[in-house]
Parts: C-alpha cells; structure tokens; sequence
C-alpha cells in the first residue's frame, strides 16, 4: 500500500502505519487506508494480527476538522473502526504519542492498547464545541466506566500514558521497542479466544453502583452543561450507553455532534482553533531564522509582576536571577513567590519536591550588576519611560549578549530600544496578571527587532506555556488599547445614566466572568487614578471615587460596598450620589439606558479600534486580535474574540450601530473606522479580510 497508510507484514503480524504529517490527522485518504489495511490483514491467512502505529511525533491527533462543513467523503471513521472491530484477528494499538479525539477512538476499537512513555490520550472535541462523534462517548465507558467516561470527555485533558494505564485507558506502558512489545500482545491475544470487543461488552455499565457514579459525575458537570451545550451532550450520551445498545449509541452520538457542529457556538471554538495556531506563524520572519539559546534569565523587579513572570520562567524549568534595588523588597518578592507555591502544595496542585525544585531555580539579587550573564533580561519596573530608558542603557553594557524585553503594558519600545547601542535585541514581552498563570504573551516587535531576537521571544513564550502573539509597537499595543475604549464607554455609560450594576450585567450576560467595574474594585482604583494624574488623563467619576478614598476592595468600598470584608461588592447610595454629582457638574442629563445600548457601547468600540489595529499593521490578523483577548482578558470563548464577533454579527450592522450612538452622544472616536466602514460597505468581512491577504 501507498498514501498515507503503510502496510507491511512482518514475523506474520500486518503492521499498519499512519503517516500523514503533521499531526496524522484522519484525513479521508487515511481513513480509506485504514479500512482497506484492516480488510486486507483479516483476509490474509498468512497474518496472525494486527499492529497499527503511527509515525512522526503523534499516533493519529484527531480528525481532520478542515472537513467540517464539507460533504462527507467515504470512508467515515465509524465504519474504519467498525471493520477494525470486524477484523476476525487480534488488533493492537502501539500508541507512542498523541492519540486524541478520532486518534483515541481508533484505538479503542483495537484489542489492547500499548503506550510508550511520551504517549498522551483523550477526547479534546469538547474545547471545539462539539463531542466526539465515531464512539468515544459509547465505547470509553464500556471500556473505563462511565464516570470516568464523561469527566475524560467533558474536560478534554489530555491524560499521560502512566494515568491511561491506571485508569483502564490503556494496556502497558512500554519503556522500550513499543512495536515490537504490540506484536507481543498480538501474539498473547492470537494463542487464545479473543475477549470480547467493547462493542458487545457491557460489564462496566451493569456492575454495581456504576450508575451511580455516573450520575454523581453528571451532577458535578450541571452547572457546565447548563451553558455549555456540548457539555450537555456529552452527558447525554454517556448516559445513552446504559440505555442503548451500541449502534443505538452511535446513532445517538453522532447526531449530536451534526446538531452541535453546525451550533454558531462551535464555529466559533473552532475559529479560536485555528487562530491560535496561526498566531503562532510569524509574518516577515525570513525563513530559517533560528531561536537563541536561553539558559538563564534574569527578571528586574520583585513585585507582583517580577514575581509572577520569575515563577513562570522556574515553573519551566528556566534559572532565574530575580533583581531588585534593595534587599527588603527582594526579600518580600521572595517571600511571596514561595508563599503562592506553599499554598499550591496545600491544595494538592504541587508536590513539595515541585516546591522546592522551583524555588532552587529562582536566585535573589540585589543591584543591577546581577543581570550580568543572563540571555534574556525581562524588565518589569514602574511604568515610567524614562525610568525604563535608564535601565536599558544601563544594561546595554551589563548585559552586551542578552535580550533585552520590557514588561510594559503601554509604552513605547522604540524609545527604549533607542536608549541602547543594539536596538535589535530589544523587543517588548508583555505579561498578563497574574503572570504565572494568564496564558497569553504579547510579543511587541519594535522597529528594529532583529528577526533572531523575536523568534527566540516566542519560542520562550512557547516553553512557558503561554500563547504568544506578535503585535506592534503603539501606545497599549492590542489588548489594552482596545480595553481603552471599553473603559472610556463605561465611564461616560455612567455619566449619561447607567449605575455599576447595569454596565457590569451586561458583560456578564455577554459571557465575560466580571465586569469592569467589578474587576476595577478587585485590582485597586488608585492604579488607574495614579496612571492618569502622570498622564493628565481624567476619567471624572473614577476620581471622584478615589478622591473620596474608595479605592476598590482593599478599602472595602471602590464602585460597590464590600462590608464586612465581603468578596462580592453591594450597590452603594454613596457611589451614586458621586456619580449624579459627575453628571450635573457636566451638564448631562441623565437618561434611562437600555441594556442592549450598554452592551453594544462596551463591544462595538472596542470591535472600531480592532480595525484601525488590523489597518494599521499593530496585529498581523484579526484572529491575532482575537486570541489576545481569549487568552489576556477572558473573552468568552464560544463567541470566538471580537473580530469573529463582529463577522457574526454583520459588519454592516456593527458600523450602523457604531455610526448611531456617535451622532446620538457627539463621540467622534465612535465613528466606524476607515477599514471597518469599508468593509461594510462592501459586504465584507474580518475572515475574508484574513483570506485575501493570505492568498496574496
């Protein structure tokens, strides 16, 4: 055999392998080899079983969802594992890498499966809004029980090849020749009566108490699947395994997923997808540009940011020199990080070999001079230009060899690259709070950003586990720049009428888990309050907050009440007094404001400023914009980021909308933008925007 499936017969075992780079993905040419690989092998006298494989660094990575939205190309994959089944011969599945969504469904219609240490299973269809969809609901609980079962399916982690074995997934965990080990196993199968397949198996369903325990699990997942309408489904057909024989099952299953395949919800996970691994692509890197080596780092600054981005450098694995100006601060930077780990091990989330492994790889220093040897330096200091000048011309001698990253969340790069003698290694490395956990990076290439010095940037992002995104240099990049216009609404929302309350409900009704409002309280009032005093920005409500000492939580009062130390903020007479006042000192008069209008005030804007980013070349691609606002500020997945947002919702509309409120509040800044007017003008939109420039 040819294609994408090989067919070898070797010692009598038909060893079939997958070979469809990158990821192995079933693709119908796969699909249509696997099925006449297993056809063939049953019908060979001479071939005793069966091992499938898969080659590169993955056994099969799922389905080709590339296919989705297409007509149906024969093969299906339920009839590739229904001839697997079929197959009169023992089948063994040797699984040296990653085996998820269609990949693991395969092998759960082999005989055994044997794991190599590297080896990663699961069903990961979840995070692409739907559920598995060739049997993974139907045959996984037959295999490991149900409750176990829908928490696999209805979480989409990943599972390492010892936890498989443990937990029934699969058969051995193989150290050494794991082909050579499958064909052990066929060999053990082929000297005795084949055990019955999960198809007809139903022991793990009827054993005592395994309703039960499934219903427990389905509880568990209520409040999900109550918003999440794949989680539901999931449930569902986990729960159709004990009512249903199998191909009842599978009819059930696979409805499903074409009910949830064509949901709006799942285009747009399946959007985040895709744009998450195209953020990953690079535009203008020349190819073959290589990384450098990064061994050790050092981080300037100890405080919550320092702490955090130190933790997460440590947390892979990286040295790092952590630097402050005194030792009492250095001593509170370290305290702290060591705390949040303790408080990790308490919780069961790290071990105390985890603890104190990472705590070894962070070294405090005390003084500048410490940066000395470091391939990547991350500044993490005030937000103050000049101050950030300073250090960079500083460590332009201390550090010659090193990149130099700036941790700002607004400035300008350029300027700082400009206050060293080798602005190519200069770039900015833009962390989210808290910076050991927030997955995303912005990666701001400065004018002259060697192509080395980015790519070595990203790769680390990468090994940090964060998201990278490139961006370019301009006053608060992607992410906050667009919240800019997001707050800027919020504050006049108040001013024309609106109350806390009602701005922070509508995000939460639109999927965001706070509202700014809220969030504000939470991070301290008086951080923004101090940023516009420097800048002579204003934002008359918010300073009047602060001005009256509601700082946010820490002063339990800030937008809302916090009495008694209370986590969740009640609405305060105070604050609305403060804000009536804002108004009449304006001259506004107050109106009753619609929760639509409050809605569409806080996402169009920021929609507005997506476009004049993308025109302006600041983001390469508007799933760039998007997945900066997934990863940085929890924008609510199953609406895809708000470019894909705007797409859904109609350009021409978005602009209408946008055109309205600016003549009906005199706001010149909520005019469409040129691209966005364009756009809608000629029945466009962001993704064809994307495919447009990729075909040229």
């Amino acid at each position: 055999m040819t294609g994408p499936v090989t067919y070898q017969v070797e010692d009598g075992i038909a060893v079939i392998m997958v070979e469809n780079p990158p990821v192995n993905a079933l693709s119908a040419a796969v699909r249509g080899g696997l099925k006449e690989a297993a056809e063939r092998a049953g019908a060979d006298p001479a071939v005793a079983g069966i091992v499938l494989g898969g080659r590169g660094s993955t056994f099969i990575a799922g389905a080709d969802i590339t296919e989705f939205g297409k007509p149906p190309v024969p093969p299906s994959l339920n009839e590739v594992i229904a001839a697997l089944e079929a197959c009169p011969k023992p089948v063994v599945a040797a699984i040296h890498g990653a085996a998820l969504g269609g990949g693991l469904e395969v092998a759960l219609g082999c005989d055994a499966r044997i794991v190599g240490p590297r080896a990663q299973l699961g069903l990961p269809e979840v995070k692409l809004g739907i559920l598995p969809g060739a049997g993974g609901t139907q045959r996984t609980p037959r295999l490991i029980g149900a409750d176990k079962a829908v928490a696999l399916a209805a979480s989409g982690d990943k599972v390492s090849a010892s936890d498989a074995v443990a937990m029934g997934l699969a058969d051995a965990l193989e150290e050494g020749d794991l082909i050579a080990a499958a064909k052990a196993k066929v060999r053990a199968l082929a000297a005795a009566p084949l055990p019955p397949r999960l198809n007809v198996r139903d022991d793990r369903l009827t054993a005592p108490g395994a309703r039960e325990a499934f219903e427990a699990a389905a509880q568990k997942l209520a409040k999900r699947a109550a918003e999440e309408p794949q989680v539901a489904a999931i449930v569902q057909s986990v729960r159709n395994a004990f009512e249903m024989p199998l191909e009842q099952g599978l009819a059930g299953e696979r409805a499903f997923f074409t009910q949830l395949r064509d949901d709006p919800r799942s285009l747009a996970l399946r959007h985040v997808f895709f744009a998450e691994r195209a953020a990953a692509h690079i535009p203008g890197l020349p190819r073959g540009t290589q990384p450098r080596k990064v061994a050790r780092v050092a981080v300037l600054g100890a405080g919550t940011m320092g702490g955090g981005i130190s933790m997460a450098f440590a947390n892979a694995g990286i040295p790092v020199t952590i630097i402050e100006t005194e030792t009492a601060a250095l001593e509170r930077g370290l305290k702290r990080i060591d705390g949040i780990y303790a408080t990790s091990v308490k919780r069961g989330s790290l071990s105390a070999e985890a603890h104190a492994k990472r705590m070894g790889l962070i070294e405090g220093k005390v003084g500048l001079e410490a940066a000395a040897g470091a391939d990547l330096v991350v500044e993490a200091v005030f937000e103050e230009l000049e101050l950030k000048k300073e250090i960079f011309g500083k460590l332009d001698n201390i550090a010659p060899g090193a990149i130099l990253a700036s941790n700002t969340s607004y400035l300008d790069i350029n300027a700082m690259a400009a206050a060293t003698s080798r602005p190519q290694d200069v770039l900015g490395m833009h962390f989210f709070s808290p910076a050991n956990v927030m997955k995303l990076l912005e990666v701001v290439r400065a004018e002259k950003t060697s192509p080395e010095a980015l790519a070595t940037a990203v790769e680390i992002g990468k090994k940090l586990a964060k998201v990278p995104v490139v961006v370019g240099v301009c006053h608060g990049f992607v992410g906050n720049r667009m919240l800019a216009r997001r707050t800027q609404q919020a504050e006049r929302l108040l001013q024309e009428g609106a109350t806390p309350a009602q701005v922070d409900k509508a995000l939460t009704d639109f999927g965001f888990r706070m509202g700014p409002f809220a969030m504000g309280d939470l991070a301290g009032l008086d951080i923004g309050w101090r940023i516009r005093k420097a800048t002579g920005g204003s934002a008359p409500v918010a300073d009047a907050l602060c001005e009256a000492g509601r700082l946010g939580q820490k002063t339990a009062k800030g937008y809302y009440d916090y009495p008694e130390g209370a986590r969740a903020g009640v609405e305060s007479a105070e604050v609305q007094g403060i804000i009536e006042g804002v108004s009449q000192k304006l001259g506004i008069q107050r109106r009753q404001i619609s929760q639509q209008e409050i809605a569409e005030r806080l996402i169009y804007p920021m929609i507005n400023e997506g476009a004049r980013i993308l025109e302006e070349g600041i983001a390469a691609r508007p799933g760039d914009i998007d997945v900066v606002w997934l990863y940085g500020y929890n924008w609510p997945a199953w609406r895809g980021g708000p470019m894909h947002h705007a797409d859904a919702l109609g350009l021409a509309h978005v602009a209408e909308r946008l055109a309205a409120y600016a003549a009906q509040t005199g706001d010149d800044s909520l005019k469409p933008a040129p691209l966005l007017a364009k756009l809608a003008a000629e029945g466009g939109s962001f993704a064809r925007l994307k495919a447009e420039a990729k075909a040229a």
